[in-house]
């Protein structure tokens, strides 16, 4: 694919740059800005290059209708003030925008659309949305790694219509994850954690034969806990999962691949509880599983002391509540006292992961940090995003 790095001639040519924004609020207020900070680079490249910048993003899951919980305003805010550069949010309807009423003023050098995801033609392809978008720009430029596993229309669709580059972060994070796919060192680890285990049962079939060992952490656990027999009270679990718990240890069976799960846990009565340490066979019914208990932190930690490579994505529990933070906490310090050490390469990835990272003020500790969740698990599983291929089809 081409990189936007590697093109010469920028000054005064409108640049559509999709990012992804998604950071998360609480009342209107930014609680982690990690997306935010890595997409700078790719902005100040622009305005140095005297580009004129429409920024494409999105927050939440607006569902194709306009919902002020989900405006970009704070993003757009926020992001005045790390470029010192005045930034117009345009709130008007995207369909009635034309090239002619962008950047009216010479001082304008960045517009923000309202999200995009308001419109329901993006999440589903729409042909005639992409083509409208890119009636708007000179050049398309994705730096968003972390939506290139969606078939949306700003996303795959408008490579059709533009000359189409890569992003400065985005040709980074595909780098990293080159690195550990192709340069891997062993004995290498992943930790996944997440709520839906149907959604990761490929991914994690894919990375048996390849990894060492596969921990599955945070929600997820919970079903296989409950495969295994044992009670898990009102735990979060997927319903129908039977089979696919069952793919996972049966492909094991044929590859030196260790699956581990948790032995203990943290459970409480409900999200604001203190915890208390359960072995499995302990749990009642109105136990609520938060995080996981002490013998598998230290069960964890040990293969981590031995793993070469780590990749982690989702949280160990609910750290949300520090009564429940422990284990994914620990894990943190486990890879990052390798990181020091020069032991290890760590990868992690995933808003929740970085959040929690962050907390710990340890985000410079891990050799590189995706803000790709989906994204970062499918690449890893082999398959062809749909981002990637459109650019590497717009040669």
């Amino acid at each position: 694919m081409k990189n936007i790095k590697d093109q010469e001639n920028l000054s005064q040519k409108i640049v559509l740059l999709r990012l992804d924004l998604n950071v998360p609020l609480k009342n209107g207020f930014i609680t982690d800005e990690t997306r935010i900070d890595k997409i700078v680079p790719i902005l100040n490249f622009l305005i140095k290059k005297k580009s004129k910048i429409i920024i494409i993003s999105h927050v939440g899951r607006p569902r194709g209708e306009f919902n002020k919980i989900f405006s970009l305003k704070p993003i757009c805010e926020n992001l005045e003030k790390k470029l010192k550069k005045k930034i117009q949010l345009l709130d008007d309807n995207i369909f009635k925008l034309t090239k002619k009423d962008l950047f009216k003023s010479p001082k304008n050098q960045i517009v923000f659309l309202e999200n995009i995801r308001f419109y329901k033609e993006e999440e589903k392809n729409d042909v005639f949305f992409a083509k409208h978008l890119a009636s708007l720009a000179d050049l398309y430029v994705n730096d968003a790694f972390s939506c290139s596993h969606r078939l949306h229309a700003s996303i795959s669709k408008i490579t059709e219509f533009l000359p189409s580059y890569a992003g400065l972060q985005l040709e980074t994070e595909i780098n990293a994850l080159k690195k550990v796919t192709t340069e891997i060192k062993k004995p290498i680890t992943c930790i996944i954690g997440g709520s839906k285990i149907l959604t990761k049962i490929s991914i994690i079939k894919n990375l048996i034969p390849k990894f060492d060992n596969i921990i599955i952490v945070g929600a997820m656990a919970n079903s296989i806990i409950n495969y295994k027999g044992y009670n898990i009270g009102k735990s979060i679990k997927e319903l129908n999962c039977e089979t696919a718990v069952k793919e996972i240890f049966k492909t094991s069976k044929n590859h030196p691949c260790e699956i581990t799960f948790p032995e203990d846990v943290l459970v409480g009565k409900n999200i604001n509880d203190l915890s208390k340490v359960k072995k499995l066979n302990d749990i009642e019914n109105n136990d609520i599983i938060l995080d996981i208990g002490p013998t598998t932190v230290q069960k964890i930690k040990e293969i981590i002391k031995i793993s070469k490579t780590v990749l982690w994505n989702g949280p160990a529990g609910y750290f949300e509540n520090p009564n429940f933070a422990g284990g994914s906490y620990e894990i943190a310090k486990a890879i990052v006292k390798k990181n020091k050490e020069k032991s290890i390469y760590s990868v992690i990835g995933g808003g929740d992961t970085i959040a929690l990272i962050n907390q710990l003020n340890v985000i410079q500790d891990f050799n590189f940090v995706s803000t790709a969740g989906g994204a970062f698990l499918e690449y890893l599983e082999g398959k062809e995003l749909p981002g990637i291929k459109a650019l590497n089809q717009n040669v």
